[in-house]
């Protein structure tokens, strides 16, 4: 196990670089720069800029400084947000990301499993239609249909929720993009449960409890549904890393300042610190 865990952080490095470099040259392929702004700008203000950010050079002169200054951690300075450096950009962002993302990774547990498992028990009955039914509904709704029919809905018909922002322990500020970024892997989760769960209910252990008389519910709570979150357990590891970094789509829907919201602003200012 340790030499797999190794092997697998050794080959994350050419992984890494791989990425850098991709995205290097992507950003710089893109027409227009930092400085392209609607203001006049003289050819002498322009090169002190581009020779205070480091953007003077070739281009090869500007990877070789790219990926030496990676490799030391040092991010460089935000060219948008009054030269602070990156690295307390992404802390500052990563919590809000963070926050956001860890709440609706345990909306899509609580959703995915109960819905899984009622669909389960009630196979081919009405909640099991209702279960199905609603995981098809947000595995099909992609994000950016998703929020705006829940900010149209729940916010400005019922006004029950705030449209804007984020702060923690603020239920109107936090359901609606909580809801939103955590239905898709919900319903993932709930399709696995509800697989899971009928395949336990149909083993011989569960068979013989009830025989023996033990009541339905802890059959249910006790024998198949401990054992029916095996499969689910594996997938959770890589559903919580994807909600914890960052949706560009619910973000900027909801005005969250989060990484993803942070990502799409420098990518139309062409920070180059921030995105790469």
């Amino acid at each position: 196990m340790i030499a797999y865990t190794i092997r697998r952080v050794v080959l994350m490095v050419p992984l890494l670089f791989a990425v850098a470099t991709v995205t290097f040259f992507l950003m710089h392929s893109v027409e227009g720069g930092p400085f392209d702004t609607d203001k006049p700008m003289s050819e002498a203000t322009r090169a002190r800029l581009n020779e205070r950010y480091n953007l003077d050079g070739s281009l090869g002169e500007q990877y070789v400084n790219f990926i030496k200054n990676t490799a030391k951690l040092d991010l460089g300075i935000s060219i948008s947000s009054n030269e602070r450096p990156v690295r307390d950009i992404i802390q500052e962002k990563f919590t809000v990301s963070l926050q956001l993302g860890v709440c609706a990774f345990l909306f899509a547990i609580a959703l995915g499993i109960t819905l899984g498992t009622m669909s389960a028990i009630n196979q081919n009955g009405i909640g099991d239609y209702v279960g199905v039914f609603i995981a098809t509904g947000g595995a099909a709704l992609p994000g950016f249909i998703l929020a705006p029919f829940l900010v149209i809905l729940f916010a400005l018909k019922l006004n029950w929720f705030d449209v804007l922002g984020w702060e923690m322990w603020n239920y109107k500020k936090m359901v609606l993009p909580t809801v939103a970024l955590g239905m898709l892997p919900g319903a993932f989760i709930a399709r696995i449960a509800r697989a899971s769960m009928l395949d336990i209910l149909r083993q011989e252990y569960i068979r013989t409890a009830r025989a023996k008389g033990v009541k339905e519910f802890t059959v249910i709570l006790r024998h198949a549904v401990k054992n029916a979150l095996i499969p689910v357990l594996t997938i959770l590891g890589p559903i919580f890393a994807g909600l914890i970094t960052g949706s560009f789509i619910i973000e900027n829907a909801f005005a969250i300042p989060g990484l993803g919201n942070a990502f799409v602003g420098s990518v139309l200012v062409r920070d180059y610190g921030v995105i790469m």
